[in-house]
């Protein structure tokens, strides 16, 4: 039989694109192109004229003016805490934590809460392009059922910190706690587990000790905010008389699993150790902006070889969940602080943002790219936008041209999540209500 007369090979889904962003191979864009997706998996990539002929697809979506994409991975969120948007801006980091943050949590923080604020959070996520969040907040377990209730990958942190809350009670507790969480979720195919000791400035030598510990025998992430302001570099010298990735290094935390969030006061010699051990770092640049914290190197960790990946923090503090914004002020930033226009480029970017943020989750095998025997996480960005008129260079205009809201379909494993705007199985307007009952609970608790 010959190849022209050979039957087509079925598959469940074929996404016809004007553009598809593969990722890898870096900085390539397939012109008028499909993807095959059988099972959840991505099965070929191919032109769209061997497309038709080589698959009979049980469905066919033709975006002829789009480009297709991996899921973003917001590679740092908070996001129960959508609930709090804008209850504190324009304050410094531990002025609006200490003194608004906490205490407010302290009053509503509850699986309610948390399950209420991932949803709206899903739904923002997904409207945005988003299919990956790494997950940073209180109650994993209620966290992780929402994901996946709604079909949303996650890695999922179980909190590490040295004070009573809500979710625990002791040091013992805490990690209670987080093994349950590990063991529930092990081998679930869309949500993972992670150890999320809050801080060097809230955790103690012997919880670290004891999380590196576990860490090791279970082969799960550590999720920590570090090297985030210049007063917690002053404070770690005064406490331990070295600086916290110093610490965390004589702790034996300073390894390919550790997910080193913020990181704006760094120097050269740590850099370079980072690219050493393996440390993926997470550039969460509005956020640092916002709280005045201080600038991630992103281009100077990103020539060393570290792997970069991009979060937008929790809504909190930014106040938002856009990818798509992060992703232009971080490139933008970039450039500012390393005084040069060709620092971590468009096409490095979307690399940090898709497989960077992959690989740091530990799901870079699974996701970030769009590559024969991965999972279908896949956005589709309208190009035809005003606003992204003329189309002279495609990876350039999704990192500075592109909005939010010219995402238009959105498929997690190969299952829709949204189609032409327009959310699958979410009640948006429910979720909307919801939210704004929360305001009026919150406002009670703030008079």
């Amino acid at each position: 039989m010959t190849d022209t007369a050979r039957t087509p090979e079925a598959c469940d889904l074929l996404i016809e694109a004007g553009y598809v962003v593969p990722i890898e191979p870096h900085a390539v864009v397939l012109e008028d192109h499909a993807v095959a997706v059988r099972n959840g998996e991505i099965i070929a990539v191919l032109p769209r004229s061997q497309a038709r002929e080589r698959f009979n697809a049980a469905q066919v979506v033709s975006r002829p003016e789009a480009a297709l994409m991996p899921g973003l991975v917001n590679a740092h969120t908070h996001n129960p805490m959508t609930l709090l948007r804008g209850v504190a801006d324009d304050l410094p980091l531990m002025t609006w934590l200490q003194q608004h943050i906490w205490p407010v949590e302290a009053a509503v923080i509850g699986p309610e809460f948390v399950a209420d604020g991932t949803t709206l959070a899903i739904a923002e996520m997904l409207r945005g392009g988003t299919t990956c969040a790494n997950e940073n907040y209180f109650f994993g377990d209620v966290q992780a059922a929402v994901y996946k209730k709604h079909g949303f990958r996650a890695l999922v942190g179980a909190v590490i910190i040295d004070f009573p809350t809500a979710w625990a009670k002791s040091d013992d507790e805490y990690f209670a706690r987080a093994g349950e969480l590990h063991d529930q979720w092990r081998n679930d195919p869309l949500i993972g587990t992670a150890f999320a000791p809050h801080a060097p400035y809230t955790v103690n030598d012997a919880n670290f000790e004891r999380v590196r510990m576990l860490s090791d025998q279970l082969d799960m992430q550590v999720h920590l905010h570090t090297h985030e302001t210049a007063q917690e570099i002053s404070d770690s010298i005064t406490l331990h008389g070295q600086r916290p990735l110093a610490r965390l290094d004589r702790l034996g935390l300073v390894n390919d699993r550790l997910i080193a969030v913020h990181m704006t006061q760094l120097t050269e010699a740590e850099i370079h150790l980072c690219a050493e051990r393996g440390v993926s770092v997470v550039h969460c640049p509005e956020s640092n902006l916002k709280l005045a914290s201080g600038f991630c190197p992103a281009c100077a960790l990103q020539r060393a070889g570290v792997n970069l990946a991009i979060g937008t923090d929790g809504c909190a503090s930014n106040n938002d969940l856009d990818m798509f914004s992060e992703n232009r002020t971080a490139a933008i930033l970039a450039k500012a602080v390393a005084n040069d226009a060709t620092a971590l480029d468009a096409a490095s970017t979307l690399r940090a943002s898709t497989l960077g943020g992959a690989r740091a989750l530990g799901f870079g095998e699974r996701i970030g790219s769009i590559e024969v025997g991965k999972q279908a996480d896949l956005v589709c960005v309208d190009l035809s936008a005003l606003e992204t008129q003329p189309l002279h260079n495609v990876l350039s205009q999704l990192v500075y041209a592109t909005g939010r809201q010219q995402v238009s379909d959105v498929w997690i494993a190969g299952q829709p999540k949204l189609v032409q705007r327009e959310l699958v199985g979410m009640d948006l307007p429910g979720i909307i209500a919801n939210a704004r009952q929360w305001r009026e609970r919150i406002r009670h608790v703030r008079a």
